[in-house]
């Protein structure tokens, strides 16, 4: 983001009105329309004619914001220049500088590409610009420099225009985005500031200050840098300039603004900003960890209606009976949410987070009355639990014994037992939670997962096949997700963990736990192959393509087709591709989009800021010249000579830099993990460090140390929050 700067001109005096001459008619060879026109010329509001900055720019003018004024050697110029003219001499170019008031102050030529500033791409600072030109030969030059920069930027076969503006020295300058650029929350406008225009703020050489706003301009956080430090009248109308150019170009945009000396905001260019809008956070918070272990991995739409409803409600009922939540807490949430085919949890109800306002209720005698209550009926819970859970043990084993072969089932019996699963599935889970939460389970080493393990690794080491394994030792499916398939799918590689000394198995109410547990595993297995039967038998009928293709429809259309009340539309069917979103954040909030939003919490606090990209493992390496493809660049600053390798890194880790740059913003769109600010990086992570960089939380980790790199690395380098 290349830019003029705003308020003054050189010698102290105010911007004059532009030259008010006919803009030339000259056609071009290709599109026939003028090679000059005024930003404030209705013609220049077409993308083809003046390029994306320059369009957006007469836009914005038109929408009543404060921007200054220009001409525009448009794309019919450039082809003409294209197809043979001399940029030396063109009338054009003469034309251009006069009408833009270059024999009285100097001038910035700025590029303004068809494909810049985009919706999809924004192709930051990939053109050039010109700051600073004064006299008539020098401004031939700067047009040149302008035209051939597409070369350099990939895009010599675009056309591009080229913007003439006043050069203004403002008081300060930066940059500002409309939503959250990293978290894409909408609540938040984040505004980078710092002396003068914003040219070294948006090419990397500096920091500058950041303030991070509500929309009507509260501060939510301030990070000093080297930058001013706006006052709060400033931040309000930064905030407002944000809505305002939200109004006009229909959604939030990523603008450069500068202040003059007169205290004047000006707007300085305008374009969409590219990293996905995900709304206002709302509700509990949310994360995937406590239930890992029972969906290790993302669920179709079958599977999310088999098996998420009978956790939520458990969990529900569980935190009811235990006293851990009010039913006010528990009806303001969803429990559990499938996004994406990702399963996340509560954290509140789960135990991850701290009660709110614990002081607080701690003197409110009804509260107290509440509490008193709960406890009694908690202790004969409690009491009461073991031999609770060793009836549903025994129910359950009973109940799985009287199943016949699901081949003998009919279509109507097997979406019977579909149901059952769910009932029965509700009810082991919320034994499982009442036991941990209410009985002392011990350390229990000896857990379903790794006597799976040793069964698994001993049965092949006998020969036996893992059809064999499973019909024998149900056990191991303990080590496979739940998934509805024909049969479920063992690791490969597997050998002995360590199950502790000879008796240390724990305590009676772990093993209960645990066998709770793996009956949860055994009935998802049942429902999974009960629905793959169904399937099966909808194939063979002509009703589906594939068995698979069950797993893509949810309970309640798949009882409709086998029972005939409704059919296959199998052309939509038969095309049908999942794709699971990318893993959730290890917490999180729900949008009033429905989209995750994620939550820093207090100990992730540190040095650095994630500038976004996503999450990435690579191999560090300091040379920012010919770095080794899926490497991790750590470097000092974000240097404009950066982008032509950003397709050879996972990841960039820098000491200075803002999220706001030119090059943060072309790494997150090229999905390259990136942190910024980490200060001392180069030191802390030596080259041929393993390192994990995430750029949502700008998490900085180390995997193995590299050559050079001293014993005393840290394991992590733990930046700034995004927001909470």
């Amino acid at each position: 983001m290349n830019s003029a700067a705003d308020a003054r001109v050189e010698d102290g005096s105010e911007p004059t009105p532009l030259d008010e001459a006919p803009s030339s008619d000259a056609p071009g060879p290709s599109t026939g329309g003028p090679a000059v026109v005024a930003l404030d010329d209705p013609a220049a509001a077409e993308v083809a004619l003046t390029g994306g900055k320059a369009a957006a720019l007469s836009r914005a003018a038109a929408g009543g914001l404060k921007t200054l004024g220009g001409v525009v050697l448009t794309t019919v110029f450039c082809a003409e220049v294209d197809g043979g003219a001399e940029v030396a001499g063109h009338p054009a170019v003469a034309e251009a500088f006069r009408r833009a008031g270059g024999d009285q102050r100097s001038l910035v030529a700025r590029s303004s590409s068809v494909v810049e500033d985009a919706a999809e791409s924004s192709m930051a600072g990939q053109f050039a610009s010109v700051i600073g030109v004064s006299g008539l030969a020098a401004f031939t030059d700067a047009v040149r420099t302008v035209l051939d920069s597409r070369g350099a930027a990939g895009a010599a076969d675009q056309p591009i225009a080229v913007l003439v503006q006043p050069l203004i020295e403002p008081a300060c300058g930066g940059v500002m985005f409309g939503v959250d650029p990293v978290t894409g929350r909408s609540d938040r406008r984040i505004v980078s500031a710092v002396q003068g225009g914003p040219e070294p703020l948006v090419s990397g050489e500096v920091d500058g200050s950041r303030a991070v706003l509500e929309p009507d301009g509260s501060l939510v956080e301030r990070t000093p840098g080297d930058g001013p430090e706006l006052s709060r009248p400033d931040l309000r109308r930064l905030a407002q300039l944000a809505t305002r150019v939200a109004e006009v170009f229909g959604g939030p945009q990523d603008v450069e603004w500068a202040i003059g000396t007169d205290g004047e905001l000006w707007l300085l260019q305008s374009r969409p900003v590219t990293t996905e809008v995900r709304g206002v956070p709302q509700g509990p918070i949310y994360g995937p960890g406590p239930v890992a272990e029972t969906f290790p991995e993302p669920l179709t739409e079958l599977e999310r209606d088999l098996w998420v409803p009978p956790l939520c409600q458990a969990v529900a009922e569980a935190v009811l009976l235990a006293g851990a939540a009010t039913p006010a807490e528990v009806a303001a949430s969803d429990v559990v949410v499938a996004i994406d085919g990702h399963v996340a949890i509560d954290l509140r109800l789960a135990g991850e987070i701290p009660p709110p306002h614990a002081r607080r209720r701690a003197f409110n005698p009804v509260h107290g009355f509440r509490r008193m209550k709960a406890a009694w009926r908690v202790g004969r819970l409690r009491a009461a639990m073991p031999k609770l859970a060793e009836h549903l043990l025994d129910q359950v084993d009973h109940d799985l014994e009287a199943v016949p072969a699901l081949p003998e089932l009919s279509s109507r019996q097997l979406l019977a037992l579909m149901h059952r699963s769910r009932t029965v599935l509700r009810a082991l889970h919320a034994h499982e939670i009442l036991m941990g939460m209410l009985t002392d389970t011990g350390g229990n080493p000896m857990t379903g997962a790794s006597v799976a393990l040793r069964v698994l690794v001993e049965a092949r080491q006998d020969g036996l096949s893992d059809e064999e394994i499973l019909g024998r030792s149900p056990i191991v499916l303990a080590l496979a997700p739940p998934r509805v398939a024909a049969e479920p799918t063992l690791p490969r590689d597997a050998s002995f963990v360590s199950l502790g000394q000879e008796g240390d198995g724990g305590n009676e109410n772990g093993i209960l736990r645990e066998a709770l547990r793996l009956r949860v595993r055994w009935i998802q297995e049942l429902s999974g192959r009960a629905a793959w039967a169904l399937g099966s038998r909808l194939a063979a009928m002509g009703e589906l393509d594939d068995p698979d293709l069950i797993r893509h429809m949810n309970l309640e259309h798949l009882e409709a087709v086998a029972t005939k009340r409704a059919v296959v539309v199998a052309p939509l069917v038969s095309t049908h591709e999942h794709e699971f979103g990318a893993p959730l954040p290890a917490s999180f909030r729900m949008s009033d989009l429905g989209k995750p939003i994620r939550v820093v919490s207090g100990a992730e606090a540190g040095s650095g800021t994630g500038a976004g990209g996503g999450v990435a493992t690579g191999v560090v390496t300091h040379d920012p010249d010919n770095p080794p493809r899926g490497s991790v660049l750590v470097t000092t600053t974000l240097t404009p000579a950066i982008g032509p390798v950003l397709s050879q890194l996972a990841g960039i880790v820098s000491e200075t830099g803002s999220v706001l740059s030119h090059l943060a913003i072309l790494a997150r769109e090229a999905g390259v993990a990136t942190v910024v600010g980490y200060a001392g990086a180069r030191d802390e992570l030596a080259e041929g460090t393993l390192v994990e960089v995430d750029g949502h939380s700008g998490l900085v980790t180390v995997q193995e140390a590299g050559r050079g790199a001293e014993s005393t690395t840290p394991d992590a380098v733990t930046p700034a929050e995004e927001g909470s």
